[in-house]
Formats: structure tokens, sequence, C-alpha cells
């Protein structure tokens, strides 16, 4: 009797580790299915949160448009305010107003006693010569037309003119730039008066038309000793000084 309430201790004994073993397995199994399911099951990435590859960056706002000049940023479409050019967009450089206008946006003139300096001057060679200078001293060019006209202090007559010595174009002074004209005091021994001393010279400058003058004369202090008569004459203006004192 004994002996099998023992058999029966141990059968029930076996039994029960037998089932213990067999849920310790199945426990292990249901942790392994669940694992993959939560990796099957695990909530997709929102769409809204990636940025499409294919899209392409937007354009930055304050962008100018190179080709239109204007600027695309801002509420609207805003032209460039770069300052106009002047003039129809020419460069105005320089201050030339209009054609056959100098520098100073005024025409050129004829060459008188208010834009020029004279003076005059004895000459050793040749004999009996004297010398007038004529500068320009305005700020435009002037034209310094055909020969001086001469009067000796209270000559009547204006002193001859030489033809011989009209030069080939009108003489042109730039600013600063110079003319000459030679004055032969006498005629040859014996042909005329006997030559009379001068003290004064009014010099009286010629238009650009023939017989005309222009501007005011210049008044000269002749050089002391100086001898003139009714025979001597002035050349045209030259350029060169040279060229006034062949004569």
């Amino acid at each position: 009797m004994r002996s099998n309430r023992i058999r029966t201790t141990v059968i029930a004994a076996t039994a029960l580790l037998a089932a213990l073993s067999l849920t310790a397995c199945n426990g292990d199994n249901g942790s392994t299915s669940d694992n993959g399911k939560a990796g099957a099951s695990a909530p997709a990435a929102n769409s809204s949160d990636k940025q499409s590859p294919s899209a392409a960056p937007e354009k930055d706002a304050t962008a100018t448009d190179a080709d239109s000049g204007t600027n695309t940023g801002g509420s609207g479409t805003t032209k460039n305010t770069a300052p106009p050019a002047t003039n129809g967009g020419k460069n105005t450089g320089g201050s030339a107003d209009k054609a056959g206008n100098s520098s100073s946006g005024k025409t050129d003139t004829t060459c008188a006693g208010e834009n020029t300096k004279i003076t005059v001057t004895k000459v050793s060679r040749p004999v009996n010569h004297l010398l007038l200078t004529l500068t320009n001293s305005g700020s435009r060019t002037c034209y310094a037309h055909y020969a001086p006209k001469l009067r000796f202090d209270d000559a009547q007559a204006v002193f001859p003119i030489l033809n011989d010595s009209q030069p080939q174009a009108v003489v042109t002074l730039n600013p600063g730039q110079s003319a000459y004209a030679a004055i032969g005091l006498t005629g040859e021994p014996g042909s005329g008066p006997a030559p009379r001393k001068g003290n004064h010279l009014q010099v009286n400058f010629a238009g650009k038309n023939p017989g005309s003058t222009s501007g005011t004369p210049s008044e000269l202090t002749l050089p002391a000793n100086t001898y003139w008569d009714d025979n001597g004459f002035v050349t045209y203006w030259q350029t060169e000084m040279a060229d006034a004192l062949q004569y």
C-alpha cells in the first residue's frame, strides 16, 4: 500500500516536471513571435516629414534677375533704381556745346585789344625796323586778320601795308600763342620827306572783312630815338618772327 503511494507520488512529480518544462518552452516561442510581429507592424514614417529628392530648391527671395534688370524680392517686382543716364545715355564728358564752339562754349573771335597783349621792340637786324609781338591773352582762340593798322603820333593816314608779305592763311592763335609783324620805319633815303621822331603808336586790328576794324585799339610807347617817314611799311601778321623780319 505504501509502495503504491510512493509510486503515485513519483508519477505525479514526474508529470508536474513535464508540465513545467512544456510551459517554459511555450513561453520562449511566444517572445520570438512577438518581436517579429512588432518589427512587421512598426508604424510607417510620416511622408510629410520627408523632403522629395526631386523638389527644386526655392529661389532666394532677394535674388536679382540680371536679364531683366529688376529685383524680384519683396512683395512685388521693383525696377532697378540706378539713376538714368543723362543726354540720351551718351557720355557728356567734356564741355563743348555745339559744333564750331570752343571748350568754353563760345565761338572763336578776332584778335583785338580786349583779348591780346601787344609789345613793340627795336631790332638790330634789319636796320630801321621795329617788331610787333601779338599774344593771345584770352581763353579762346582768336584770328589775327590781315595786317595791323598803324598810326604814328598825330598822323592822319594809316601807315602803308606791305602786300607782298601776305601769308597763305589767316594766322590763328590759341591762348598763349603769339604772332609777329615787322615795321620798316623808313623808305629809301632821299625818296621822301625827312624822317620824323616818333613817340607814340596806335595799333588797330583788322576785322574779318577787308577794310574793317575790330575791337579796341592798343596804345604803345615807342622805343627811344624812333624815326619814321611816309615811305615805311608794316607786314601782315606772321606765325614766325623770322618770317616777319625777312622784309
